[in-house]
C-alpha cells in the first residue's frame, strides 16, 4: 500500500485548484470572445422623451 504525505496531499490539492482556476478564467475569456452582440437601432418614439447617448 502507497503511504500518502501530508506534503504529497498539499502539492495535489494546489495542483488541482490552480487547473481549476485557469480552466474557469479560459472559459469566461473564450465566451466572452465568441458572444458579441451587434449593436441594437434606436428610434425615439415621439413623447417619449428617451434617446440614445450620443458617442463620443
Amino acid at each position: 500500500m502507497m503511504r500518502v504525505t501530508w506534503r504529497t496531499m498539499a502539492l495535489a490539492i494546489a495542483a488541482l485548484t490552480l487547473s481549476i482556476f485557469i480552466a474557469a478564467n479560459a472559459h469566461l475569456i473564450y465566451v466572452a470572445l465568441r458572444s458579441q452582440p451587434d449593436c441594437v437601432p434606436h428610434q425615439k418614439e415621439p413623447g417619449s422623451g428617451f434617446q440614445a447617448a450620443k458617442s463620443s
